[in-house]
């Protein structure tokens, strides 16, 4: 039993002609578009998980800063006994 891609999903939802061709293996002809849709993707993907990395550092910093301003709060307090 053949396994289903997701792409092929797709193709078969956008135009079921264009599925059909693929599976007998006809080639596209707008290798150019898809190779340049390949790298935008890819590009957008780098781009995400570069942004999560970041997303990740900025809760880190602000968890720090949050316990640096308690500690520095509690410090006070405690100096005024």
């Amino acid at each position: 039993m053949r396994t289903v891609r997701a792409s092929e999903i797709g193709t078969f939802i956008y135009c079921r002609r264009a599925l059909w061709y693929q599976l007998q293996g006809v080639e596209n002809q707008n290798r150019t578009e898809l190779a340049s849709g390949t790298e935008l993707h890819e590009r957008h993907g780098r781009i995400m998980a570069v942004s999560g990395c970041l997303r990740w550092l900025a809760y880190a910093a602000l968890l720090s800063a949050v316990a640096l301003a308690v500690i520095h709060l509690l410090s006070q307090w405690l100096a005024s006994f």
